[in-house]
């Protein structure tokens, strides 16, 4: 194995895990669901998740830095700048009401830039993952894996068009700018989360956008989408995930094509 290909495995392996406790748990009767201080729900199948994947990385990369969604940060990133950035459940809200699209996402960073990522949506029956220079393949196992390419559509008026939600878009003051971009589209769809990107990897759609977002939402997108040939830069034109340490995250995420025009609209709308 090369590059990062042992890594790779790895992070099947933890999906594995993942998709063991998350599938169990999902649509159980007993499902425990809490609010988090920001108001946002969290189950117990996303902390069961992450325990899961913090005990296997603490066994097979213990140099490694650990960042999670339910736990934090810990420990620090190792010397060589290697953490790895998990989302035990994207899409909980979805998980607790008993939408099948959701997925556990792993990522490996070195320094602040995503090297690796794998999303696995076991209700869906499938997974996304990339590395490096190895290029984006999905399937439902790392050996049956396929490559996946972006789309090769040029104009806005043939694309469809991917978001998260219009509130948050109302909030950055950008509203205004997100429904001419409706209306000039071929298609526009809330697929919401995690599905967007991947939709888009897989060339199926040609835009997706979020204005809010963690660095565990992102950081295992952002190689599946630019090893599949699509451009992924925040709202400022920097690429994904931006200025993380400042913790304003968003994202353009586009075919290539599509990505300067998709910019300058949501760019020079100016935010309140």
């Amino acid at each position: 194995m090369t590059g990062y290909a042992d890594d790779l495995a790895l992070a099947h392996r933890l999906a594995d895990a993942a998709d063991a406790v998350s599938t169990a748990r999902f649509r159980a009767l007993d499902l425990r669901v809490d609010a988090k201080p920001d108001l946002t729900p969290v189950s117990d199948a996303d902390t069961a998740v992450e325990r899961e994947i913090r005990a296997l990385l603490a066994t097979h990369r213990p140099g490694d830095g650990l960042l999670g969604e339910e736990y934090g940060e810990q420990p620090a990133p190792g010397p060589d700048g290697r953490r790895w950035v998990v989302d035990p459940i994207d899409g909980t809200k979805n998980f607790i009401r008993g939408v099948p699209v959701w997925a556990t996402l792993i990522a490996l960073l070195e320094g602040d830039r995503p090297v690796a990522g794998l999303v696995s949506a076991p209700a869906l029956g499938r997974r996304w993952w990339a590395a490096l220079g190895e290029g984006a393949y999905a399937g439902r196992d790392l050996a049956s894996g396929t490559p996946i390419r972006v789309s090769g559509v040029t104009g806005l008026t043939d694309a469809s068009f991917c978001y998260s939600s219009l509130t948050g878009w109302e909030e950055t003051g950008r509203l205004e700018a997100v429904l001419q971009i409706m209306r000039d589209a071929w298609r526009s769809r809330a697929y919401g989360d995690f599905y967007g990107y991947m939709l888009l990897a897989e060339g199926a759609l040609d835009v997706m956008v979020e204005p809010e977002l963690s660095l565990w939402d992102i950081a295992a997108l952002v190689p599946i989408v630019t090893e599949a040939g699509g451009t992924f830069t925040d709202l400022a034109g920097r690429p994904a995930p931006g200025d993380a340490a400042s913790g304003e995250i968003s994202a353009i995420a586009t075919n290539g094509p599509l990505h300067a025009d998709i910019l300058d609209r949501l760019g020079r709308a100016t935010a309140r």
